[in-house]
């Protein structure tokens, strides 16, 4: 090849990289006239009172360890309490861990402090729920609740992941108002004793024909449970309610947890539909025990969780989410809002199960949202994806999304961390924060200390 082949070849590629960043410019140029800037308190005002009419507001998240996700999350729901008259916060959480945290916030706990209430958020990934922004929350709530006791706020949630645990809570709360029913229910649940902790263990063995589904006696001692309302709330008013609902949403729980595990090895779509189908219809239930319906609650989720999952390449896979639930059921009612980051650090880990990092996020990938967000040069913006302007005409276009769970890969970023999305399909309102910090744990381990040190940290490479 001559020179010249080789110069036209180079200038050829410039050319067409350069291109590519003009039209990234001018793009960012429209999204920045559409941003909102979120630098003081007073920066949320207008964000507040939009949220502030509907009577369920999502607020997700691009990570499972993000700080600033949490704390601009904790930051609205406070004023959508004090403001707003909102009566719950509902989390991407296990039941039975999170109504520990609800008697402490609601003044009918031993435990003294935040901390302590969140003692029973011991399973991985802990740092989830066990971190300095939910700590502070939760003592404020305590407090909130203490000089506002004719409108009590709770603290609930949503997940199914403790089949164990909430056989326990049921047999727990059997035991002292009803003896010979908790006699009953250890009958039912003894069918899960052969498979150990591991409610995967009895989830294959089902499915390979090794062993018979409990799922006649789980759904048997839900409906008993049921059957029983009226003769448990009558003793303890109240506070009888409360624990009997509690008691309620745990046998449910081991019900549908039953119903996941299996479909666990059936593929994605099956389990994951199941798991959000059981968040909603807690949700559901929740709504229905808080002043007959009327009650506003605020839900914390992922981003995937709460998107809606009809905008997104989801949908395509068969798989639904409690933000398209919700919005179903709610419309207007429902009010959803989105975080992004194009970089930082964040909390995470390598595999399932291996302890916390503070890991390095690496430059959002071309062709995101991200990308773009990060071209507008603003630090910190909300859009409103609800108005008729260029910029949202501009995000109705098909990109890429970040997603990190509680698993950062960085290695393998487009596979394992973005699909592809229609973003004012998905959100009302979509707030990004260009640089975000990890979420600091409780318990902070060796390994997430170390990610103070620079990625090429000891080389300098």
């Amino acid at each position: 090849m001559t020179c010249t082949h080789l110069f036209s070849e180079a200038r050829s590629k410039y050319e067409v990289g350069f291109g590519m960043k003009t039209a990234l410019d001018n793009e960012a140029a429209v999204i920045a006239g559409a941003a909102r800037a979120l630098t003081t308190n007073a920066d949320y005002d207008s964000l507040v009172e939009m949220a502030g009419e509907p009577q369920c507001v999502l607020i997700g998240e691009a990570s499972h360890g993000t700080h600033e996700f949490y704390a601009i999350r904790t930051a609205l729901t406070r004023r959508l309490i004090e403001e707003k008259g909102f009566r719950a916060v509902a989390l991407e959480a296990d039941w039975p861990d999170s109504f520990r945290v609800h008697r402490f916030v609601t003044g009918r706990s031993d435990d003294k402090r935040a901390s302590e209430a969140l003692n029973d958020f011991r399973r991985f990934p802990s740092w989830m729920w066990r971190n300095t922004v939910v700590v502070d929350f939760i003592e404020w709530l305590r407090q909130w609740n203490a000089h506002n006791k004719d409108n009590l706020v709770g603290f609930y949630g949503l997940d199914l992941y403790s089949m164990h645990t909430s056989i326990e809570a049921v047999l727990n709360y059997l035991d002292k108002i009803d003896p010979a029913a908790a006699r009953r229910a250890r009958q039912r649940y003894a069918c899960f004793d052969h498979f150990g902790e591991d409610p995967q263990h009895y989830g294959l063995a089902t499915v390979a024909g090794r062993a018979e589904p409990c799922e006649d006696d789980v759904v048997a001692q839900l409906t008993e449970l049921r059957r029983k309302y009226a003769e448990f709330i009558r003793r303890d008013g109240h506070i009888g309610e409360e624990e009997f609902f509690s008691a309620e949403q745990n046998a449910r729980l081991v019900m549908n947890a039953e119903r996941y595990y299996r479909a666990m090895f059936h593929g994605r779509a099956s389990s994951w539909n199941l798991r959000d189908q059981h968040m909603f219809e807690t949700l559901s239930e929740l709504f229905s025990h808080l002043d007959s319906g009327q009650a506003k609650v605020v839900v914390w989720a992922h981003n995937s969780h709460l998107g809606d999952a009809r905008a997104t390449e989801m949908h395509a896979r068969g798989e639904l989410n409690i933000g398209q639930l919700v919005r179903e059921r709610f419309g207007e009612r429902a009010f959803a809002i989105g975080f992004s980051t194009y970089g930082g650090t964040v909390t995470a880990a390598s595999d399932w199960g291996a302890p916390a990092e503070r890991k390095h996020v690496r430059p959002a990938l071309a062709g995101s949202y991200e990308e773009l967000f990060h071209a507008t040069d603003q630090p910190t913006f909300w859009i409103d994806l609800r108005e008729r302007n260029r910029a949202n005409d501009l995000l109705q276009r098909d990109r890429l999304q970040r997603a990190i769970g509680v698993i950062y890969r960085p290695r393998t970023e487009r596979l394992s961390h973005y699909f592809e999305v229609r973003l004012p399909a998905q959100f009302d309102v979509i707030i990004h924060i260009d640089q975000t910090k990890a979420l600091e744990p409780l318990e902070r381990t060796s390994q997430w200390d170390r990610g103070e040190l620079p990625e090429t940290y000891p080389t300098t490479l």
